[in-house]
């Protein structure tokens, strides 16, 4: 498992994120503070505060999250804000 920062700040950002997260064939969970969410859910993502980064975990191989980095690296963040 990796885990990784993102901020999402439009509703343009979560839709190209989600998108990513749906088209890898591993799990991919977003957390912010004790709730964890689907990345393939565009709901989910949406109950979240996305004012701060939210954690990223990402179940899978690390070629496949490399590969998954490298397609959301205009989201990732140092950290949580």
């Amino acid at each position: 498992m990796q885990t990784f920062f993102v901020s999402l700040s439009s509703i343009s950002d979560v839709k190209k994120f989600v998108d990513a997260a749906t088209r890898c064939a591993c799990e991919v969970d977003v957390l912010s503070g004790r709730y964890v969410i689907n990345a393939k859910s565009i709901m989910g993502l949406f109950s979240l505060d996305l004012a701060k980064s939210v954690k990223v975990e990402f179940h899978g191989s690390d070629a496949d999250a490399d590969a998954f980095r490298q397609e959301i690296s205009a989201f990732l963040a140092e950290a949580a804000e």
